[in-house]
């Protein structure tokens, strides 16, 4: 969350001269509303099996770059389904989490002792963030561009 999933894929897309896709802009257009709003009303379990189908449905028909919601990995389906794509696992320390989101409650997973939360989701995931990349990309204290620069550096892609 906040890690700048979208910023950083829009400007991967470019440089690449390919398409750009999130999974949550597309969860938004189907569902009618907001990931925030699935939650409270339906339920991460909902949300969930919601997120799986959209990471499914735009593996097969994307081939650009593809943004995932931070909890698209929980699924070992998914998982396996990204076992064959170059993945790129932008990480950040809980501190400029801070500073990019302010760790407010529009995150729904973050509602209640956000900083606590944060930590608490990143010890369950990162393993999970970790056996999918490809690469790891540190964030932290680094400009949009030059995360951009440094996923294309460690997956070895020119720029188009």
């Amino acid at each position: 969350m906040g890690v700048g999933k979208s910023t950083v894929g829009e400007l991967l897309a470019e440089r690449l001269g390919v398409g750009y896709r999130d999974t949550d802009d597309d969860i938004v257009a189907a569902e009618g509303r907001t990931v925030a709003d699935i939650f409270v009303a339906e339920g991460e379990p909902v949300f969930r099996a919601i997120e799986k189908r959209a990471v499914r449905a735009a593996l097969a028909e994307h081939e650009g770059v593809l943004a995932l919601g931070g909890g698209a990995i929980l699924d070992a389906e998914t998982r396996a389904l990204l076992a064959d794509c170059r993945v790129v696992y932008l990480s950040m320390d809980v501190e400029e989490a801070v500073k990019r989101t302010g760790l407010n409650a529009a995150r729904p997973l973050l509602a209640i002792n956000p900083r606590k939360q944060w930590r608490e989701l990143m010890e369950a995931r990162r393993h999970l963030y970790e056996e999918v990349a490809t690469a790891v990309v540190a964030t932290d204290g680094r400009t949009p561009e030059e995360v951009t620069q440094a996923a294309l550096d460690a997956l070895e892609l020119k720029e188009a």
